[in-house]
């Protein structure tokens, strides 16, 4: 299975939903760069994706190279709240580790209205 998305945007914030299994770290990257894509095409500085119906499969190796890609890839202003559930909660934040060491403003949760709130706030 692969990983599909829907995305919507609305002031600034794109709101992704995400579901499937991540088998490969290419596939990953793919992802992840239509949906910066996405938030470039619509101006949108802020992301909010739900994973929560994503199931995360990459080994450690894999999601580093994953999250590095990505990072380098995503514009260097905004943020993106990322919201898995609570079984992918340690792979998420080795990923959000990776990526924030690289400049991406990216924080993991499992709750929905904690990542809204984030991801809304005024940047410090």
């Amino acid at each position: 299975m692969t990983i599909t998305f829907q995305a919507d945007s609305n002031d600034g914030l794109l709101v992704v939903t995400a579901s499937g299994q991540d088998d490969n770290t290419q596939q990953v990257i793919a992802y992840g760069s239509a949906v910066i894509e996405l938030a470039i095409q619509h101006h949108a500085s802020r992301i909010l994706s739900d994973e929560r119906n994503l199931e995360y499969r990459l080994g450690t190796i894999d999601t580093f190279q994953a999250a590095e890609a990505i990072a380098a890839r995503a514009p260097k202003v905004g943020r993106v709240a990322i919201v898995c559930k609570p079984s992918n909660f340690e792979d998420g934040k080795f990923w959000e580790t990776v990526a924030v060491n690289r400049g991406l403003a990216v924080r993991f949760f499992t709750d929905i209205d904690k990542a809204r709130v984030w991801v809304l706030k005024d940047v410090d």
